[in-house]
C-alpha cells in the first residue's frame, strides 16, 4: 500500500514533539501559557510602560456618561449617538446626556426584517435558487444587529431621535439574541412562503399583501420584546445651570429635524472606506449586494480612498471640534484593559517563535479573511508632533466604563493603517476630487465581500 502524502505518521509526529523540545525557550513557554491566558502573557511591558492617554488635540465637549451596548451588536448605532450628542450637550448646555439607542434599535428591527423579505423576492425573481451561495447566504444571518454608516442614516431620516429618557433600554435590548433567533426562523419560514409563491406565479400585489401579512407577526414579537416608541415625545430635563426646559409634545423626526439637524446634520456627512485589495481601485464607488436596512433608503455606498487620507481627515475632523465614526477590527493587537491598540502591544514571536496578524498585508488579510471591519467607534481626540506626523487617536468605545481607561481607548498612527476600514467626515472637509468619486455608478460587489461585514 502506497503512504497517503501528509499523512501525520508516528514518525512524523516523533519529529515534532523532537522539534518542540529542542528549544528550552519553548518548554519557558509552555510554563507561562498552561498557567494563564496566552494573550496576556504576550503583552508588551515595554508598550505599556511608553503609552499615555494623552493628547495634543481633543474635542472640547466629549459625551457623557460613557455608554454600554451590553449584550449587543449595536455599536454602529452607539457610536453614531456618541457623535451627535456632543454638539448637542454643548447647544443645550447638558452635564450628561443620551440619545435612545433602543429607539433606533427597534425601527431597525422593523425595517430589516421587511428589507430582508423583500430581498427574498427580488432574489427569487432573479432565478437564485434557495441553495445557491447568495440566498444562502442572506439566510444564514437574516437579522442580525450590525449595521454600517448608510444604515444608520436611512433610521435617523425616516424615524428621528428621541432622548434615552423617552424610550428606556429592555432586557432584549442589552441582550439581542433571544430575540433574534426568534426572528430568523421566523424570517427563514416566511422566505418558503414568498418563494413557493413566487414558483406558483403570483402577483407583485400578491407578494406585497403576503409580507404585509408577515410583518404584522414581524412587527408584533419585536413590539412585545422591545415595546413600542410613542408617536410623540415630551422631554423635560435640567441644564448645567439647574434650569428646568421642557420640549413636546413633539414628534421623533420633528425632535431631529429642529433640535438637532442644526448641530449635526447626518447628511452632511460622507463615509469614506479604505480597501486596498488590487481588485478594488482606490478613487471607485462601490456597493454590497443586497445589503441594506430600509427599503426605499440611500444604499451603503464605499468611497474607497488611501488609508493615510482618512487618518488625515480624522485628525482634521478633531482639530475642528466634531468627533468621528470610524470602522476598524477592534480586537486585532488589543490590550483590553490598558485600553491599548498597537501593533507592538503584544510579542507574540518571543513567546511562540513566530508573529501573529501582521505577517499578512492588510489586503492579504482581507481576501484570507483574517480581518475586516467589525466595530464602530468615535474618536475625540488626536496627537500630533511638531513634524505635522499624526501619532495616536483617542477612542470612545461604548462597552461600559470599565473597559480600557474609563471607557477609553488609544490606538496608534499605525494600528490606524492596518485595521481601521471607515470613517466619516463631514463634506466641508474632504477634497473636492474625493466627493466626485460619489457621482460614479458603483461597483457591486457580492453579498458575501468582506467590506460588506456589519459592524457590531
Amino acid at each position: 500500500m502506497v503512504a497517503l502524502a501528509g499523512l501525520l505518521t508516528t514518525e512524523v509526529l516523533d519529529q515534532l514533539r523532537a522539534k518542540f523540545y529542542e528549544d528550552n525557550r519553548n518548554t519557558l513557554a509552555q510554563n507561562v501559557c498552561t498557567r494563564t491566558n496566552p494573550l496576556e502573557a504576550c503583552i508588551s511591558r515595554k508598550v505599556l510602560q511608553e503609552t499615555q492617554h494623552v493628547f495634543s488635540h481633543k474635542i472640547a465637549m466629549e459625551g457623557k456618561p460613557i455608554t454600554n451596548q451590553k449584550n449587543s451588536g449595536r455599536c454602529w448605532i452607539f457610536s453614531t449617538l456618541n457623535v451627535m450628542r456632543s454638539a448637542f450637550m454643548k447647544q443645550y448646555n447638558l452635564d450628561e446626556f443620551e440619545f435612545s439607542q433602543a429607539y433606533l434599535f427597534f425601527w431597525d428591527k422593523i425595517e430589516r426584517c421587511n428589507y430582508f423579505l423583500h430581498n427574498i423576492v427580488k432574489t427569487a425573481k432573479r432565478n437564485e435558487p434557495v441553495e445557491g451561495r447568495l440566498v444562502s447566504f442572506l439566510l444564514h444571518d437574516p437579522i442580525c444587529d450590525g449595521g454600517q454608516w448608510d444604515m444608520v442614516v436611512n433610521l435617523i431620516n425616516r424615524h428621528g431621535l428621541v432622548p434615552k429618557i423617552c424610550f428606556p433600554e429592555s432586557y432584549n435590548c442589552e441582550s439581542s439574541s433571544r430575540m433574534n433567533t426568534l426572528l430568523k426562523s421566523k424570517l427563514r419560514e416566511y422566505s418558503k412562503v414568498l418563494r413557493d409563491l413566487i414558483s406558483n406565479g403570483a402577483t407583485d400585489e400578491q407578494l406585497e399583501a403576503q409580507i404585509l401579512e408577515q410583518m404584522v407577526v414581524i412587527y408584533r414579537i419585536i413590539g412585545i420584546c422591545l415595546g413600542i416608541p410613542s408617536k410623540t415625545i415630551t422631554w423635560e430635563y435640567y441644564d448645567k445651570s439647574k434650569n428646568y426646559n421642557c420640549i413636546g409634545p413633539i414628534t421623533p423626526v420633528e425632535f431631529y429635524e429642529k433640535y438637532v439637524k442644526p448641530y449635526y446634520n447626518v447628511d452632511d456627512k460622507v463615509c469614506l472606506v479604505t480597501d486596498p485589495r488590487p481588485s478594488n481601485p482606490y478613487g471607485k464607488l462601490y456597493t454590497i449586494d443586497c445589503l441594506g436596512n430600509v427599503l426605499g433608503g440611500r444604499p451603503t455606498l464605499y468611497n474607497n480612498q488611501p488609508p493615510e487620507l482618512l487618518m488625515k481627515l480624522c485628525a482634521e475632523s478633531i482639530k475642528q471640534n466634531e468627533p468621528v465614526w470610524f470602522g476598524c477590527d477592534v480586537n486585532k493587537r488589543l490590550i483590553a484593559k490598558q485600553g491599548i491598540q498597537d501593533l507592538r502591544a503584544y510579542d507574540f514571536e518571543l513567546m511562540f517563535g513566530t508573529d501573529i496578524q501582521v505577517n499578512l498585508t492588510k489586503a492579504d488579510r482581507l481576501l484570507y479573511g483574517d480581518s475586516m471591519m467589525v466595530h464602530a467607534m468615535t474618536l475625540t481626540a488626536v496627537s500630533i508632533d511638531n513634524e505635522g506626523k499624526i501619532k495616536q487617536f483617542r477612542v470612545e468605545n461604548s462597552w461600559g466604563d470599565d473597559q480600557g481607561q474609563k471607557g477609553y481607548l488609544l490606538l496608534t498612527a499605525d494600528w490606524f493603517s492596518e485595521f481601521v476600514f471607515e470613517a466619516v467626515i463631514d463634506k466641508k472637509l474632504v477634497p473636492a476630487d474625493v466627493l466626485d468619486v460619489f457621482k460614479q455608478e458603483p461597483i457591486t460587489l457580492p453579498a458575501w465581500d468582506p467590506m460588506g461585514t456589519l459592524a457590531h
